[in-house]
């Protein structure tokens, strides 16, 4: 679930920081810079491990801060394919079951990796096991969960720029007091730019799982 990886890179220094020892100052930069990030195609930093080399301070003509090549070890959550974890049942839908391990909540089980005979029931909100005729099991909502990774799912998400929605509507004649250039009350909504941000966004990282064998869905089931 957690391994090492190795990292190089060109750390700035910040005065505020000078009166620091040389390690507690780097290591409280990298970990602002990389702690509960994600890195494309390595996975989640969870922290600094340790410092394994760091170069002389370099300086740059009109920047008070110095500049220190540093290479260090990071605690990465990157689960193998085939790895059984724990978590719980943040969400049910018809397609499938999202899982939480509080850390991390980009874990996804597609209905297709459940259990055979598996269905979901909108009144009950929950995935429903029906192993025969007379025993029914639920996923239910906050329940601890056993999964197995089947896969896993990077997307490079670009910087979103700034919002011009006002200023586009205040250029195009409407005002916030619903009166547009001519002095005649208009229907303009300039709160319409705020259904993108609503929208549930892709996240970086994500991992696909499957509920299909002895000993997975609710841990409960097999106490």
């Amino acid at each position: 679930m957690f391994q090492l990886s190795i990292i190089s890179d060109l750390l700035r220094i910040p005065p505020h920081l000078f009166h620091l020892p040389t390690e507690e100052a780097i290591k409280s930069e990298l970990n602002i810079k990389y702690a509960n990030k994600v890195i494309h195609k390595l996975g989640l930093v969870i922290s600094i491990w340790d410092l394994l080399e760091i170069d002389d301070g370099l300086l740059k003509p009109g920047d008070g801060a110095t500049y220190v090549n540093v290479r260090f070890r990071v605690v990465i959550f990157k689960p193998f394919v085939g790895e059984v974890l724990t978590g719980w049942i943040e969400k049910c839908t018809e397609d499938g079951i999202k899982v939480n391990m509080e850390f991390f909540n980009d874990i996804f089980i597609p209905k297709v990796y459940l259990f055979e005979n598996s269905k979901y029931s909108s009144e009950d909100n929950a995935w429903i096991w029906e192993m025969d005729e007379e025993t029914k099991l639920y996923l239910d909502v906050n329940e601890k969960i056993s999964f197995r990774i089947e896969g896993e799912v990077f997307t490079d998400v670009k910087p979103k720029g700034p919002d011009n929605t006002t200023n586009e509507l205040i250029a195009g004649g409407a005002n916030t007091n619903g009166v547009n250039g001519n002095g005649v009350n208009g229907n303009s909504d300039i709160t319409n730019g705020t259904n993108d941000k609503s929208k549930e966004q892709t996240p970086p990282f994500a991992l696909i799982a499957s509920c299909q064998t002895d000993g997975m869905g609710c841990c409960s089931w097999w106490e």
